[in-house]
Parts: C-alpha cells; sequence; structure tokens
C-alpha cells in the first residue's frame, strides 16, 4: 500500500495528475517543485527544491517515501537519476511520466539497478483525465510495488499498456512526433498562405475545423512538453522525415501522375488501415458530427 509519496513536478499538469489521484487514495503526498507554493493541488505538502540538487529537507521527504514520481522534462529526469540512487528507501518505488523512455531506463537501470521503478506515459493531455485512456508501462526494474502501481492506475479507469522502452519510443514517435509533426506543419503552412480566418470558419469542412482545433489545442500547451517529444525521442527525426516525403510524393502525384493514379494510392492507404478502417471510418463520422 502507498502511504508517502513525493511528486517531483507536482505544481505541473502532469504532477497534480498523479498528486490529487494517489491523495484521493488516502496517500500522504508531497509536492517538490522549484516554483512558489500555490500550484500544487489543495492537500499536499509542499516542498520547494531541485531535484538534480537535493537538499536537506527534500532529501529527507523522498528517503522516507514508497512512491517517487518524476513529473519532470526529460533533461532533468536524466540529470537526477544518480543522485536519487543513494537517498531512496529499499523498497521505494520510482515512477518517471516521461514521454521518451530508452534514455531513462538505461539511466535507471546503470544507476539505481536495485531500485523498483517503472515508467509511466499518460498518452493523453491531463486535463482529460485517466478514465478510458490508455497509459504505456515500461518495467524498469520489476518486482511488487510495480505491479501493486499498475494494478492502482488501472482502478482510476486508465488502460494500462506494458511495453519495453523501445517499443514505446518507436510508437511514440508514430502516435505522438508525427502526428504533432503534421498538425504543426499544418499550421506554419496555414500562417505563410495568410488566409482570413474569419471566413474560413465560416465555410470550412468538418476536416479543416478538426486540424484548427487541433493546432489550437497544441499551441495552447506547454511549448516543453511539445518539444520534447520532437527532440528527446530518439526515432522522431526519422518519422518527421518521412512525413516530409509523404508530402513529396503527393506533390509529385497530383503533378504528374493519374487519376487511376491516385485512386490506386488511396486504395493502398486505406489497405494499409486494415481491420481498423471500419473503426476508424465510424469514430470520424462521430467527430464530424460535433464539429
Amino acid at each position: 500500500m502507498i502511504r508517502r509519496c513525493v511528486v517531483v513536478g507536482g505544481a505541473g499538469a502532469v504532477g497534480r495528475l498523479f498528486a490529487e489521484r494517489l491523495l484521493a487514495g488516502g496517500a500522504r503526498v508531497a509536492v517538490a517543485d522549484t516554483v512558489g507554493p500555490g500550484a500544487e493541488p489543495a492537500g499536499t505538502h509542499y516542498v520547494r527544491g531541485d531535484i538534480t540538487s537535493l537538499g536537506a529537507r527534500l532529501e529527507a521527504d523522498l528517503g522516507h517515501a514508497d512512491l517517487v514520481v518524476l513529473a519532470v522534462p526529460d533533461a532533468v529526469a536524466l540529470a537526477a537519476v544518480p543522485g536519487l540512487a543513494g537517498v531512496l528507501r529499499p523498497d521505494a518505488l520510482l515512477v518517471d511520466t516521461l514521454s521518451v523512455k530508452q534514455p531513462v531506463t538505461a539511466a535507471v537501470r546503470a544507476h539505481a539497478p536495485d531500485v523498483q521503478a517503472v515508467g509511466l506515459n499518460p498518452m493523453f493531455a491531463p486535463d482529460l483525465g485517466f478514465e478510458g485512456r490508455p497509459v504505456a508501462a515500461v518495467v524498469v526494474n520489476d518486482g511488487p510495488q510495480v505491479g501493486g502501481l499498475l494494478d492502482l492506475v488501472g482502478t482510476w479507469g486508465a488502460r494500462v499498456v506494458t511495453m519495453d522502452a523501445a517499443e514505446h519510443d518507436r510508437l511514440a514517435a508514430v502516435s505522438q512526433a508525427l502526428t504533432h509533426a503534421a498538425v504543426l506543419g499544418f499550421g506554419l503552412a496555414l500562417n505563410r498562405l495568410g488566409p482570413d480566418l474569419a471566413r474560413i470558419r465560416e465555410t470550412a469542412p468538418p476536416p479543416h475545423q478538426a486540424l484548427l482545433a487541433l493546432l489550437a489545442r497544441i499551441s495552447s500547451g506547454a511549448p516543453a512538453v511539445y518539444r520534447d517529444v520532437q527532440a528527446a525521442n530518439p526515432e522522431a527525426a526519422a518519422a518527421r522525415k518521412e512525413l516530409a516525403e509523404g508530402l513529396r510524393l503527393l506533390t509529385d502525384l497530383v503533378e504528374h501522375g493519374s487519376e487511376g493514379e491516385f485512386a490506386a494510392v488511396l486504395g493502398q492507404l486505406r489497405d494499409g488501415l486494415g481491420e481498423h478502417a471500419p473503426h476508424y471510418r465510424d469514430l470520424c463520422a462521430r467527430m464530424f458530427t460535433s464539429l
């Protein structure tokens, strides 16, 4: 049972998501952050401190914790891992919420091989909540605390999907880096074209409205989070390269190909979705009814 927790970065969106759920479950939750008090969830114990340069108070809280959650940027978590190894209790559980798993998995195994550890990546914006949403889980150093936490996250309504670090980063490059790059590229092109958005809003079909909505959500989010998705994932560059190549192929097809060749490419794309095509076609239809 988790009784005492430290959520590092608990004043941020992802940290708050975990801190609030742990608090609601009856745990004593300390929020450690470099920002001043006031942004942490109500009912938590605030500790101002830098996880990469531990002070006495933060070190004491970490040493008493059953669970330590690193809800911080990738670079901060990687810098913190060596110092945590000698501070955590032998039976404590270390959790990271990073969007890229291979570097942090290697760091924990190198510096804290005896510490139970698991990487979690909520594959959704924190304001959506856990219910019905996927959480990718990478078991770093297994143990009873790991299984207990994954079961707990399941009780929050999440769908826990386990995988290794390499698979996580490959999937994230496609589902996050590629997707965000497509939306951001659309936004950059839109700005260069300079259309009258008021008129666009009056006439835009549902697909365009959906892209505008995605652009508004991403561009209103935390820049560090979206940059980490692109810059920290070693697989992201290849995904962006394929996106650029896809646009080049489309341009060549439109300018030099025939209608039959265009139809053949649409067929290939549809076939690529395989048995999942009906699901996503129906999902799109339901989405468009609200646009």
